[in-house]
């Protein structure tokens, strides 16, 4: 499904001197890769050059990545001290990342916590489930919330422990629940759709004026995700916090409508 990008493709969020939040579009790399397709940084690297009118090379710092399949909500760093500083968040467990992802049957448990120990096939590039003693094993956690069933799909919320390479979609697959749309990993697939996993939620704290911030990102109205009432949900996921009386802002982008095929 690769196609060519460009800026129309992609929804800012958020923009000031220190972070630029966008939603990345699904299928197109978080930065360059031996595809040697159009990434995202790059795209954003031109947007800025553009926009500010900047000689050279545009500073962007690419502080965490999605998978090329993945869409969602991401940051990046407009200067060096706040690449810094967004990294450190990161590190510390202080930048919380959600994930929906909609999978193939249903976890057995409604709520729940799965931990892994999951290698990279640099040949490949697939990552499969280890033992803790296996030389390069890093340990994977998450933990996954059932919101609704329809047929034999499952809409689940994830939030992240580590940030391991293809990680929610090995988990998942580990318990017999690949994500839809995961030809790598045993996920149904069908003609038109997009991996079924979209980075949807992320908090952090401004790098330069400490501000709590936090950004919603709806996933595509395309299949499967129009099976479910995916609003009411991420409604529910808000927390009490997040509300304008309490300073707390709330960046978010509506639900767009995408072809099947």
């Amino acid at each position: 499904m690769s196609r060519n990008f460009t800026m129309d493709d992609v929804a800012i969020l958020h923009e000031d001197n220190s972070i630029l939040v966008v939603v990345k579009p699904q299928n197109i790399p978080s930065q360059g890769d031996a595809s040697g397709d159009l990434d995202l940084l790059s795209l954003l690297k031109q947007y800025i050059k553009e926009k500010y009118n900047k000689s050279g090379n545009a500073y962007l710092g690419l502080v965490h990545r999605l998978d090329r399949p993945t869409g969602g909500v991401m940051v990046f760093a407009r200067n060096s001290k706040a690449a810094e500083r967004l990294s450190k968040q990161i590190a510390e467990g202080e930048m919380t990342k959600q994930y929906l992802t909609t999978v193939v049957g249903c976890p057995k448990e409604r709520k729940g916590t799965l931990v892994n120990y999951l290698k990279k096939n640099a040949l490949t590039n697939n990552v499969y489930v280890a033992t803790m003693g296996d030389t390069g094993a890093k340990r994977a956690e998450l933990s996954y919330e059932l919101l609704e069933r329809r047929d034999n799909l499952s809409l689940v919320r994830v939030q992240l422990g580590t940030g391991r390479s293809h990680q929610i979609r090995v988990q998942f697959s580990a318990i017999g629940c690949p994500v839809f749309g995961d030809m790598r990993y045993g996920g149904d697939v069908v003609k038109g759709c997009n991996l079924a996993l979209w980075a949807y939620r992320l908090e952090l704290d401004h790098p330069i004026t400490k501000e709590h911030m936090v950004f919603v990102a709806y996933p595509p109205q395309a299949e499967p995700w129009r099976r479910f009432d995916v609003g009411k949900y991420m409604e529910s996921f808000a927390d009490p916090d997040d509300t304008e009386e309490d300073g707390v802002p709330l960046y978010t982008n509506p639900q767009t409508d995408i072809a099947d095929d």
